[in-house]
């Protein structure tokens, strides 16, 4: 049995929050998807980008051929005839055959006129800040002594930005013509829109099929953690265990990553294997001879037990320390005794002989159990919470008995006097939960994990009474409750330990 020293604070562990990271499949398809949106939008700004400056270039023809049609016909009026009236833009603009849109100024030297033509080639008047802006850039134009370069001019408004050149006249007077660049940017934009549509369309559909290949490829893959799943879940801590899972041999060639992978997990189980086996062996070798030894001890046990007590109660007149002696043998035998046969059990158990299925009165078994350890420990408190019906569970009554037995001498054994403990007994479903409770000291963290081992024991200083403790008595009610396919678990803090135990039902 295990004893409770007292119990101490458990360490602060620290806990690490954060973003769950990306699956492999996500990270492949991102950035399958990224690239091409990368090259997309790559090829779309180089596209537009020509695009537009080749059809900057046509404007600019196109207003040099409106400045040479502007040209002749200033060339042909008559050169010093003061008696026609001076030209004005409206004569530009409707004299040659310009397109619609068509901007034009005209600076005599005294007057300025100004104007462009709409839709349907009626000449609408710009504003005078419009035409004090075109003024500033014909200015800037001759002092710069550029007037075969066209420049741009942003008239704002409903007029817009215009691809413009100055021009001067044989008469002396300046000029300046201009077409919208409407046309260019209308069309670039069209041609940007139709490339963000049909990359969007195309991103699209390239990441549904980049996750269907993606969720292809990674198949195999998928297989071999199935593989490594199943196997953590099988209970590879006691018994026998098979591992007959293995990866298949399609996802095991080691011309492929998951191939190489696959290949390593089914060499590592094969390992695994062959040691699960051995130790296997082993266990089973080691609890034959604990099975045989404890059975052959069995009978000399009893012989010194029956020799001690036989020679104590002869009659004859033995010497003080020779009686005392033949007490210690007999007493010693006895414990001997038990703990043979708490072995042998154990040894039984774990070659998974079958107890005895028989409904068991736990009511009546608890009542007993009770009445014994409250003789066994006065100086404790005992209190029995039984239902009103009788409660009748499926199992080997002895190996009951010796199961709450044990759980009630645990807890008189290693708690101070004056401790309370509270036996109750219920019904959960179709299961009977029992539960051994005291108010003593706990059970120490560190202590919790190795409970139900066997040989476990705690602070030897705290052992009182004969004989101690053998470190066999949780490690009996373990191995007995799951034998009868129950379950037993411990909940203990400073102040309050509780043990429960859940059985079927018969």
């Amino acid at each position: 049995m295990v004893g409770r020293p007292a119990a101490v604070n458990p360490p602060i562990i620290a806990t690490r929050t954060g973003r769950a990271p990306w699956t492999l499949r996500r990270r492949l398809v991102v950035a399958v998807v990224g690239l091409l949106a990368l090259v997309s939008l790559v090829i779309g700004v180089v596209s537009v980008a020509i695009l537009s400056a080749s059809l900057m270039d046509g404007l600019d023809q196109q207003v040099k051929g409106a400045a040479e049609r502007s040209t002749v016909f200033f060339d042909r009026r008559p050169s010093g005839d003061f008696t026609l009236p001076a030209a004005t833009a409206n004569d530009v603009l409707n004299g040659p055959s310009q397109p619609p849109g068509t901007l034009a100024l005209v600076y005599d030297g005294s007057t300025v006129t100004a104007g462009y033509t709409d839709d349907t080639g009626a000449v609408v008047a710009l504003s005078s800040e419009q035409v004090t802006q075109l003024v500033t850039e014909l200015d800037t134009a001759v002092q710069n002594g550029g007037t075969a370069v066209p420049f741009s001019v942003n008239l704002g408004g409903d007029v817009g930005e215009y691809r413009v050149l100055a021009e001067t006249a044989r008469s002396g007077t300046l000029y300046l013509i201009g077409l919208p660049v409407a046309s260019v940017t209308g069309t670039a934009t069209q041609l940007a829109l139709i490339i963000a549509v049909v990359s969007l369309v195309g991103i699209v559909l390239v990441a549904f099929l980049a996750t269907a290949i993606v969720r292809l490829a990674l198949r195999p893959l998928q297989r071999v953690t199935a593989t490594a799943t199943r196997v953590s879940e099988l209970p590879l801590d006691r018994g026998e265990v098979l591992l007959v899972d293995r990866v298949p041999a399609a996802d095991t060639d080691p011309r492929t990553e998951v191939g190489r992978v696959g290949s390593a997990l089914n060499r590592m189980l094969d390992h695994v294997d062959v040691a699960l086996e051995t130790r296997q062996a082993s266990e089973n070798k080691v609890r034959q001879f604990v099975a045989d030894a404890s059975h052959e001890l069995r009978t000399p046990l009893a012989s010194i037990r029956g020799y001690s007590e036989l020679t104590r109660r002869s009659g004859q007149e033995l010497p003080p320390d020779a009686i005392h002696a033949l007490g210690r043998i007999e007493s010693e035998s006895v414990r001997m005794t038990g703990l043979v046969e708490d072995l042998l059990l154990l040894a039984r158990l774990d070659e998974g002989r079958e107890l005895e299925r028989e409904p068991v009165d736990l009511t009546r078994l608890l009542v007993d159990v009770v009445s014994d350890a409250h003789a066994a420990g006065g100086d404790h408190t005992w209190d029995l919470d039984l239902p009103e019906e009788p409660v009748l569970a499926a199992g080997d009554g002895p190996r009951l008995h010796q199961v709450f037995a044990n759980l009630l001498a645990n807890a008189r054994v290693h708690t101070d006097p004056g401790t309370r403990v509270d036996v109750a007994l219920g019904v959960e479903g179709e299961h009977a939960v029992v539960t051994v409770s005291d108010d003593g000291p706990g059970i120490p963290e560190n202590l919790r994990a190795t409970l139900f081992e066997r040989f476990a024991r705690g602070d030897s200083s705290r052992f009182r009474g004969t004989g101690g403790s053998t470190g066999l008595g949780l490690a009996i009610v373990q191995a007995v409750v799951l034998a009868h396919h129950g379950e037993v678990t411990v909940d203990s803090r400073p102040g309050r330990t509780s043990f429960r135990v859940v059985l079927p039902l018969a």
